[in-house]
């Protein structure tokens, strides 16, 4: 089957937020609906991961690329949605998977397996070099005809994908604030290049570390976005740092799924949302604010997540 690109799909809708603390503080806040920007219903191709694949998978085609390869942890959404575009789309796949093989497969290895990606277990000391010329090579993978992905999918043809996810939602809503979660930092970089003077984008790290600001900045860079302080990372809400959690978080979670009937995951949407309320408590937007919150999907990994620390009798 010839590989094919993205179908276009209509903007993803804003849903608005209504509670005593915005109300309080003057304040308007909307999610925006990126989960349901999908392949498919419970789809892991949605939300930021459309946005990052769109024109890579394009530049896929047009390049007559038949074979993705890409890069991931065990619980990865990126290798999710890597190898459901590759299944639907008629590529072939690799995903090259920090660590050892563990049976019975996880659900988001079992998923990728099912739609056919072809897995290659890498020690997570080799896998620091991934990035490195000889890397394939040393694993014995001759990367002739094929089409990598880095890990994340964030590379310049992402950053495209998320911009017009900027621009999409400025053309919904008169937006002063955009808040989004942070990985590889991809999506807030892209956000960045789409904005308006008037806006400010807020990138919620779900690592340790203050390294977010130096990547968003070097990437902005290479896609020739001019300097900008129009933006910022926040580090007070990665709860410990990845895949790390507190039983604050889920039950913030839990509460906003009942009140507002959202599904957050707690890898990433949880703990940016959970950042938005703590930041309007405490005073951090100017009255009369209207803030977009995204929500970019990653809820094939809440199973995963549940399995993990089911002997802490986690629910999501």
């Amino acid at each position: 089957m010839k590989p094919a690109a993205l179908p276009e799909r209509p903007p993803s809708p804003l849903q608005e937020i209504r509670h005593t603390e915005l109300d309080a503080k003057g304040l308007r806040l909307l999610v925006k609906r990126d989960d349901l920007l999908a392949w498919s219903k419970n789809s892991a191709l949605c939300g930021n991961k459309w946005r990052k694949l769109k024109y890579n998978l394009l530049e896929a085609k047009t390049t007559h690329q038949t074979h993705l390869l890409t890069f991931g942890g065990a619980y990865s959404n990126h290798l999710a949605a890597a190898a459901e575009a590759a299944k639907v789309l008629g590529f072939e796949a690799t995903g090259i998977v920090r660590g050892e093989e563990t049976l019975p497969f996880n659900p988001t290895l079992a998923f990728v397996k099912q739609c056919g990606m072809r897995l290659v277990y890498v020690n997570r000391e080799a896998y620091r070099y991934k990035s490195e010329p000889d890397f394939l090579p040393s694993i014995g993978i001759d990367a002739t005809g094929v089409f990598v992905l880095p890990e994340g999918g964030t590379n310049m043809a992402a950053l495209r994908g998320c911009r017009e996810l900027a621009e999409e939602i400025q053309a919904q809503a008169e937006a002063d604030f955009i808040a989004v979660a942070c990985g590889t930092g991809g999506t807030l970089a892209g956000i960045v290049s789409g904005l308006k003077e008037s806006c400010k984008a807020l990138g919620f790290s779900v690592l340790k570390g203050d390294f977010h600001r130096k990547e968003v900045a070097a990437l902005l860079l290479e896609a020739g976005a001019m300097p900008a302080d129009n933006w910022q990372v926040e580090t007070a809400y990665h709860f410990g740092g990845y895949a790390k959690w507190k039983p604050e978080l889920l039950d913030f979670m839990q509460e906003f799924r009942d009140q507002y009937g959202i599904t957050l995951d707690p890898i990433y949407t949880g703990k940016m949302m959970y950042g938005v309320f703590d930041l309007i408590r405490n005073g951090a937007f100017p009255r009369g604010s209207t803030i977009v919150a995204v929500h970019t999907g990653g809820l094939q990994g809440v199973a995963g997540f549940e399995q993990r620390f089911s002997a802490s009798g986690v629910s999501v």
